[in-house]
């Protein structure tokens, strides 16, 4: 009786992190074994800031919740003291923020991850956190949108200009 139970509270688990696979656009799994509890309340509240959930799963669930889910390649990341950063809105965010924290917690190594449904490299990882954050992507393409019409309005301020100075010429 109580096995059943015990079984029916694990397979819960692995159903709660199959449905986070699912609604993630990118995944971190990282090891942090060796960072303080300083350190790890920190980086959950930066990850947290930006709408990124970190949470400790036993291996065991993470494979089989992987499994479930479809992620062949990620198997090989669950061994040792795992951690797991969910990002359901911004895909660039928790790689940003945990390559910005191993940087100063040299404790804290990533292992891999997915990005849009894909398994992702250490590479793919790195290069990803290498990008600016979402507002930061929005803020540089609104400025190449408004370049054109910019050098429009000085043409036309330059051609109103000219005809003001022919004016006064005449």
């Amino acid at each position: 009786m109580a096995n059943a139970k015990i079984i029916a509270q694990k397979a819960t688990v692995v159903e709660a992190i199959v449905e986070k696979f699912g609604k993630a656009k990118s995944i971190v799994v990282v090891d942090y074994l060796g960072l303080t509890v300083e350190q790890v309340t920190e980086l959950r509240a930066q990850l947290r800031a930006e709408g990124v959930e970190l949470e400790v799963v036993k291996n065991t669930y993470l494979r089989r919740a992987a499994d479930k889910a479809g992620y062949e390649g990620l198997d090989e990341t669950f061994t040792g003291p795992t951690a797991i950063a969910f990002s359901y809105d911004d895909v660039v965010a928790p790689a940003r923020i945990i390559a910005k924290f191993a940087k100063d917690a040299e404790a804290l190594e990533i292992k891999g991850g997915m990005i849009e449904g894909n398994v992702a490299t250490l590479e793919e990882i790195d290069q990803l956190s290498k990008l600016p954050s979402r507002e930061g992507l929005l803020s540089m393409l609104l400025s190449v949108l408004q370049a054109p019409v910019r050098n429009v309005a000085y043409a036309v301020k330059a051609i109103a200009d000219s005809k003001d100075g022919d004016d006064s010429a005449a």
